[in-house]
């Protein structure tokens, strides 16, 4: 099969290569994936799980990717739940190899069954963005109805998902971003925006909830607005500051069915847009990985480009 594959940390996304690669078996538990649409984070390549598995070994040459939309082609022994010729969605283990490829294996568990209506490259941009402002917001920030929720890259992927399920559950949205991003960022729902080059920071007043994507001096700025019981949610590692009277909480996303069904649902009846940028092919996808400006929204890689956009 073809695959992306990286060999040198150092080199970061310039060294991404696209390769001929065996596919994988499927073990017990596992199911394979023809996939037709695979998302990328840029951040992946700062990953040690891209270069080690789980006993620190190297597992180079490693084929990044971890969000997949496609159809299920095998299935492992012991896999219950999915069925051969299913259409699905997901998010791919951290330690294995990823969906920059014709064909991934991957935990049943972190497979859903993804709808007829929606196309593939829709399906490809929802897990990790989706899920990350799911468990943030929910699970971990705790958000209630009248809250105010400070945002910050409200025009990014996983920010546009945050602010549309924040307003969702009744919450006030503050985005931050660059001046640039401010349309973006209203037009996805947020009801003020905060220009970090630009705007003071404090002038968002006092917030009950930061979900944080910078980190640094952004986050120690932030953490100051959060008022007495508020949250300070990080998704950049462990929180460098903390709210003075309040909880800091930092995440990493996992999968989760239930979830991806829930955020899937609310694509297919209108109340969740994605935030879809770069879409390029396999053949392609070195260049577009490697951009050399400033990416907006979810990149996306048609594995199955005659495919993708067909139920």
């Amino acid at each position: 099969m073809k695959a992306i594959v990286v060999t040198d940390q150092a080199a970061g996304t310039a060294g991404m290569t696209l390769v001929e690669r065996p596919e994988p078996p499927a073990a017990i538990n596992d199911v394979i994936v023809e996939v037709h649409a695979s998302g990328f984070v840029p951040t992946e390549m700062a990953w040690p799980s891209t270069w080690t598995d789980r006993r620190d070994r190297d597992r180079t040459p490693s084929i990044p990717g971890h969000e997949l939309a496609g159809v299920v082609s095998a299935l492992g022994y012991g896999t219950t739940g999915l069925s051969v010729g299913q259409r699905v969605f997901g998010l791919t283990d951290w330690h294995r190899d990823g969906t920059l490829a014709e064909y991934v294996a991957v935990e049943a568990r972190n497979l859903a069954p993804l709808p007829g209506d929606v196309d593939f490259t829709v399906g490809a941009s929802l897990p990790i963005s989706g899920l990350t402002a799911w468990q943030g917001l929910f699970q971990h920030g705790r958000l209630q109805a009248g809250q105010s929720v400070l945002v910050h890259g409200a025009a990014g992927a996983v920010g546009t998902m945050v602010t549309q399920l924040a307003r969702e559950f009744g919450a006030y949205v503050i985005g931050t971003g660059r001046g640039a991003d401010r349309q973006q960022a209203l037009e996805f729902g947020a009801q003020e925006f905060v220009d970090l080059e630009n705007d003071a920071l404090a002038d968002a007043g006092g917030v009950d909830l930061v979900f944080d994507v910078i980190g640094g001096d952004i986050q120690q700025r932030s953490a100051r607005l959060i008022r007495s019981g508020g949250t300070l949610v990080s998704v950049v590692g462990p929180a460098e500051a903390r709210p003075a009277d309040g909880r800091a909480v930092d995440f990493v996303v996992e999968a989760d069915r239930v979830q991806l069904n829930e955020i899937v649902q609310r694509v297919r009846d209108g109340r969740l847009r994605t935030n879809i940028g770069t879409v390029a092919t396999l053949d392609d996808a070195v260049a577009a990985l490697h951009p050399t400006g400033r990416t907006k929204g979810k990149t996306i890689i048609l594995v199955r480009p005659s495919a993708a956009h067909s139920g």
